[in-house]
């Protein structure tokens, strides 16, 4: 059997036992700042998770700027609050949360106009009739409206477009030729006018109906529900509602 010498081991010097020692220290060192930046970071995540949360929670959806969330009643279905009554008043009236517009005995007509004044908007009303009815929605300064029912010059339905009193008093460009199969008299009719700048715009039961583009209708206004006069009419609105743009 060979016997090896066992190999003689030298004590570290004093140089290398610094050396090592500051090697230690410096990795000590660098877990302890890596420990210490996760820890931050962690500690950071849990502060801001809860905030973040709230605010995700608490911010309205996106589909809520100028969305459902947006709009304001401009009707209450109680009263004629925030309309500006005419003196004396025969013909508008709420029924059962329903406004009503109905003329008189001797066919006086009449305009039921908003107490506040409307420049770009998005406007929507739930609307009823049978018959023929000349109604409709006035707007902007000079005055512009949407036609509801029979025209009293044309003498024929053009509901959905838009009536200027100007020559033409329907121009083509602003009329809704396809409007009668988007809607069935004596049943509710949503209409949507929205009025962006000089172009206005007119959805029925949520399609499209008619759009009008003109830069002479620039100014807010109040806006007018009608009852034609020299017409036995009545007409009846429902959610009737507003959101203001830009």
């Amino acid at each position: 059997m060979t016997v090896h010498a066992a190999a003689s081991v030298s004590p570290p010097s004093a140089e290398q036992g610094s050396k090592a020692g500051r090697e230690k220290s410096l990795s000590s060192w660098s877990g302890f700042r890596q420990r210490r930046g996760v820890n931050v970071r962690l500690t950071l995540l849990a502060l801001l998770l809860p905030v973040s949360f709230s605010l995700v929670q608490g911010a309205p959806p996106a589909s809520a700027v100028g969305g459902e969330a947006s709009f304001v009643p401009l009707f209450n279905g109680r009263d004629l609050s925030g309309w500006k009554q005419p003196a004396p008043n025969p013909f508008w009236s709420v029924v059962n949360g329903v406004l009503v517009g109905q003329n008189d005995e001797k066919l006086t007509g009449s305009m039921l106009w908003t107490e506040k004044t409307y420049g770009n908007f998005i406007f929507e009303c739930d609307v009823r009739w049978d018959g023929e009815i000349d109604s409709g929605f006035m707007l902007r300064k000079p005055e512009l409206q949407l036609q509801i029912g029979i025209s009293g010059s044309l003498k024929r339905d053009m509901t959905g477009s838009f009536y200027t009193g100007g020559k033409p008093a329907y121009p083509e460009e602003g009329q809704a030729p396809h409007a009668a199969t988007l809607f069935t008299p004596g049943e509710w009719t949503r209409f949507r006018l929205e009025a962006r700048g000089n172009t206005f715009t007119v959805l029925i039961n949520g399609k499209p109906a008619s759009q009008y583009t003109n830069p002479s209708y620039a100014t807010p206004a109040p806006i007018g529900l009608q009852v034609h006069p020299k017409r036995a009419m009545k007409v009846e609105f429902r959610n009737v509602r507003i959101v203001e743009l830009p």
